[in-house]
């Protein structure tokens, strides 16, 4: 009996060895992977990469706030070789956020990415979160919501009561509903509702609690979502947001096409932050929002905003970035239209010393619900595997969430795509 248990520990014991190495073999691959790419010979700044046309910015979402997941999305893209991660404005996000970049650099000494915020200055679609009573859903409900959902936001299951009654009877009840952390608000779930249960409810972030946000020092960006035709709540947000902006090296506005109106907007709201703005300033082109679409055309309207804008003589200082709809083909689309790293002598006035040089018509791209989507697919497996995890220490799942993720940023940032390739046959099977 004795010589038995001696036995299976054994087996365990070396079970345990082997699995060891492979983690370790898969890190060491990880490692290797980005060495080999040359993220960690890149010690550009964030600031040249929007200089160079380079910049890339991964949207973690502006009401998703899922800890988890955005501790490990944050890691894998600051591996890639992302310069900003732009996240919600809540202190525990902002710490997950740190914490994914700091476990990166860990890994493979990189460049720390900067840390960007986002509020809005009134009703916004990125500012929102689905809500529902899952006991007034029929119980003979296809739950299309939970099907729709990008995030898998939704979770609805059947619970079996007692009814007390004369006569013993058994009911069910729908349990469960929107997972609100997880819920970025992009609206899918309501339109497919049979029995239009599911509300849409908009909130405002508080700008006194962001403006102290910023001041505590892991924040490097600020992002503020605005319809563009109004611009009193703009002008009262950034009152509000006091001096906290001398704290910042970027402030963006967020704003959609607006047409005719696109420029006279931006030059109203420039004149707001100016006497304010010690920073770089940056206008992210929300071509198409809260899509998160995979396919050539949902990239269209981010190439063409910027298109409308890149040659203008008359906006006002600061950088292009496009948002909304882009994906794996807003390269491609750019470099058509002769956008894609494409200089001009344009001198920004609010940064001197970028003033006399050259720098990018378009300063970079910010990839959200794809850039989730495609890394998500290897988070999801992880957590249906092994929970809650952090992803370092499941290596071979880290490899593969990178692979995907390197080929994204590839696209922007010129990687070797046969480098990627190669590490995305070599990993195929581990998971």
């Amino acid at each position: 009996m004795a010589l038995s248990l001696s036995c299976h520990a054994a087996l365990r014991l070396q079970h345990q060895v082997a699995s060891g190495n492979h983690s370790n073999k898969n890190l060491d691959n990880v490692r290797r992977l980005v060495n080999r790419i040359g993220i960690a010979s890149v010690q550009s700044s964030p600031l040249e990469s929007l200089r160079d046309g380079n910049w890339i910015k991964l949207i973690c979402g502006a009401s998703f706030e899922d800890v988890v997941d955005i501790r490990n999305l944050s890691l894998v893209y600051t591996l890639a070789g992302v310069d900003c991660i732009d996240c919600a404005a809540d202190a525990s996000v902002v710490s997950a956020v740190n914490e994914g970049i700091q476990a990166a650099r860990d890994i493979v000494d990189v460049r720390r990415p900067w840390v960007m915020i986002s509020v809005n200055d009134d009703q916004d679609l990125h500012f929102r979160k689905a809500e529902f009573d899952p006991e007034n859903c029929p119980l003979d409900c296809s739950r299309p919501c939970e099907i729709v959902c990008p995030a898998n936001a939704i979770s609805l299951r059947e619970e079996i009561m007692n009814e007390p009654s004369e006569v013993a009877s058994l009911s069910g009840a729908l349990k469960g509903g929107v997972i609100t952390e997880r819920c970025y608000g992009c609206g899918r779930c309501s339109p497919v509702c049979p029995y239009d249960k599911i509300n849409l409810v908009t909130y405002v972030r508080d700008a006194a609690t962001t403006a102290k946000l910023i001041k505590w020092g892991d924040v490097d960006a600020l992002e503020i979502h605005t319809n563009g035709r109004q611009t009193t709540p703009f002008q009262e947000l950034w009152d509000k947001l006091g001096d906290s902006s001398k704290y910042l090296r970027l402030v963006a506005v967020s704003l959609p096409n607006i047409g005719d109106l696109t420029i006279s907007t931006m030059k109203t709201m420039f004149s707001i932050m100016e006497s304010q703005l010690r920073c770089s300033n940056l206008w992210q082109l929300d071509g198409r929002p809260m899509s998160g679409d995979i396919g050539r055309g949902a990239t269209r309207e981010t190439i063409a905003f910027a298109a409308q804008l890149a040659l203008s003589n008359d906006r006002p200082p600061g950088f292009l970035q496009l948002a909304g709809g882009t994906n794996f083909y807003t390269v491609d689309g750019l470099k058509k239209q002769g956008l894609f790293q494409s200089t001009s002598t344009r001198k920004d006035l609010m940064n001197k010393e970028l003033s006399s040089s050259l720098h990018a018509l378009i300063g970079g791209i910010a990839y959200g619900g794809y850039a989730r989507k495609i890394v998500g697919r290897v988070l999801s497996s992880l957590q249906a595997q092994s929970g809650d995890s952090n992803i370092e220490d499941y290596p071979d799942h880290l490899l593969a969430a990178l692979v995907e993720a390197l080929a994204l940023v590839g696209t922007v940032k010129c990687y070797d795509p046969s480098l990627i390739s190669s590490a995305k046959v070599n990993n195929s099977s581990s998971l």
